[in-house]
């Protein structure tokens, strides 16, 4: 049986990232970087237009949620020079405490420079060796290729596309899926 028990957001590092929790000293980032419309239009939760109070209310949250444990979330930081440049979570589904979503976004100037892949990998790994998930899942907009890229890299599977399953911004979306089991992963146990 496994067992989720709630804790607090640790560090992970990286080859050239920091996961950290969040914190007040990131919110003129968040509010630039999550605000700006490409941003926004390709994730399926920062709205638009991004502002002071959403970043201030999206702390609040970070922190009730892990003192719950229904979401991990991470600010993403280059480790060297230390810079906020995204955001990257696990949201455990309730009472399905086995199987999470992964979800994540980078500021524009951060685009194409495999920071992504590399802390959606990082993710998958505490995922799976630290909160001992059975699966973990991830969806996109067809019209965000990167991210499908980003989920290819990390070794997650096409599972299907779910037909104009989202609205956002008056328009009906549809989701590519993917996901991965804990026996995927090649060469882990």
């Amino acid at each position: 049986m496994i067992v989720f028990t709630p804790m607090s957001t640790p560090l992970l590092h990286t080859t050239r990232l920091t996961l950290r929790p969040y914190a007040p000293t990131d919110i003129p980032a968040l509010v630039r970087l999550a605000g700006a419309p490409e941003v926004a239009s390709t994730t399926l939760r920062i709205p638009h237009p991004y502002t002071e109070e959403n970043a201030q209310q999206f702390l609040a949250t970070c922190q009730e949620d892990a003192a719950t444990g229904s979401i991990t979330r991470f600010a993403i930081s280059l480790r060297d020079p230390a810079e906020f440049c995204g955001g990257i979570g696990l949201r455990l589904e309730e009472g399905q405490p086995h199987r999470a979503e992964l979800g994540y976004w980078l500021g524009v100037p951060y685009w194409r420079k495999g920071y992504a892949t590399e802390a959606a990998q990082a993710m998958i790994d505490y995922g799976f060796d630290t909160l001992n998930l059975h699966r973990i899942y991830a969806s996109y907009y067809p019209e965000n290729v990167a991210s499908g890229g980003v989920l290819r890299k990390i070794g997650m599977r096409h599972e299907g596309m779910m037909r104009g399953h989202i609205l956002k911004w008056d328009q009906i979306h549809d989701l590519e899926c993917y996901g991965m089991l804990k026996s995927d992963r090649s060469g882990k146990t």
